[in-house]
């Protein structure tokens, strides 16, 4: 793969674009695009802002006008191969005439990828992989998603040293510190669902939404997802009007897992209870897990997980430590350790 400095250049620029801050988060990936001409200045630029909304190739020729015709258009995933609410952004480039494409991520996508192979017919010289790792990272979710046909997993939970969410009479609040809580709620709107269990409901009457400040603006609240068979006092919060809520009556995390997939959710943040965290982790369903460890003892109480089917240590589910990071000082200071679980387990 050649690319020149010019279309380095250009990406960094598309990745910039797509990043751009307001877009809401799915089902369309962030996607940013550079138009640039053989002198590697700058045509003009485009970035998708969600459903419905002309993709970044489109929007970024509208703006060019003429002067795409001759010129390379630099995106940072696979143009699109289909027609949906838009027409494929792959005729779209065709049509007005580039000679060059040059994409970040190909796009796997089994209803839209098929772009570079169709510019490639049309005579466009294209050609992908250019900063292909960031591109992701930008979408990770949604590539997540895309690729295994089920939403990104998040496992968050808060827990003192020894291991416990709740004291023994049940008491919770707090047990992370005000910055760890914040924390949270950052977290939170990088997701479009949140899932609790029906017993979390039930005693502790979660609202389940997304608290914004002047740091941190209010985003578009994610899906409330409550999952279990029992039934629930319908004046409860997580069943107010401040967001959608969806109960789903099973126990099944893979079920439960498709049913949000189907509705075009890419991101699931689990908040649930230890037994739903042990259901997922059981059925191999935790992709990421997040958990905030607060300097306090409790002795005894509720543990941060139930059973997972463990009897010796030999088979004890490890982790592997991402990122460490310390909110708040003193009494009130909360260790974030961020961790993945091992592809097997």
């Amino acid at each position: 793969m050649t690319f020149s400095s010019a279309e380095r250049t250009a990406m960094r620029r598309a990745l910039v674009l797509a990043a751009t801050p307001g877009i809401p988060l799915g089902p369309n990936p962030r996607v940013g695009c550079v138009i640039i001409d053989d002198d590697g200045a700058t045509v003009a630029e485009g970035h998708h802002r969600g459903v419905g909304t002309p993709h970044a190739e489109v929007d970024a020729l509208t703006a060019a006008g003429e002067r795409a015709r001759g010129a390379t258009a630099v995106v940072t995933l696979e143009p699109c191969n289909h027609t949906g609410r838009t027409g494929p952004c792959s005729r779209a480039l065709v049509a007005a005439g580039v000679r060059r494409v040059v994409f970040a991520q190909p796009d796997s996508s089994p209803v839209a990828q098929g772009g570079a192979a169709r510019l490639t017919a049309a005579g466009i010289q294209t050609e992908g992989g250019l900063d292909e790792p960031d591109a992701r990272a930008l979408n990770r979710a949604w590539t997540f998603a895309v690729d295994h046909r089920r939403p990104f997993v998040t496992w968050k939970f808060a827990t003192t040293l020894d291991g416990r969410s709740a004291a023994a009479d049940g008491t919770s609040r707090w047990v992370s510190g005000p910055e760890a809580r914040r924390d949270t709620q950052r977290l939170r709107a990088l997701c479009d669902v949140m899932l609790v269990g029906t017993n979390t409901i039930a005693v502790d009457d979660p609202l389940l939404t997304v608290r914004g400040d002047d740091d941190l603006p209010l985003p578009n609240q994610p899906l409330r997802v409550v999952m279990g068979e029992r039934d629930l006092d319908p004046t409860r919060r997580v069943f107010n009007h401040d967001a959608e809520t969806l109960h789903l009556r099973t126990r099944d995390p893979h079920a439960a897992l498709a049913e949000v997939f189907a509705r075009g959710r890419q991101h699931v943040f689990l908040e649930g209870g230890p037994t739903v965290a042990a259901a997922f982790l059981r059925a191999r369903l935790v992709d990421e897990v997040i958990a905030y460890v607060a300097p306090m003892l409790l002795g005894a109480g509720r543990s941060a997980v139930a059973d997972l089917g463990i009897a010796t240590i030999g088979d004890a589910l490890r982790l592997t430590i991402t990122d460490v990071a310390l909110l708040g000082t003193g009494q009130d200071a909360t260790v974030r350790l961020t961790m993945t679980p091992p592809k097997e387990h």
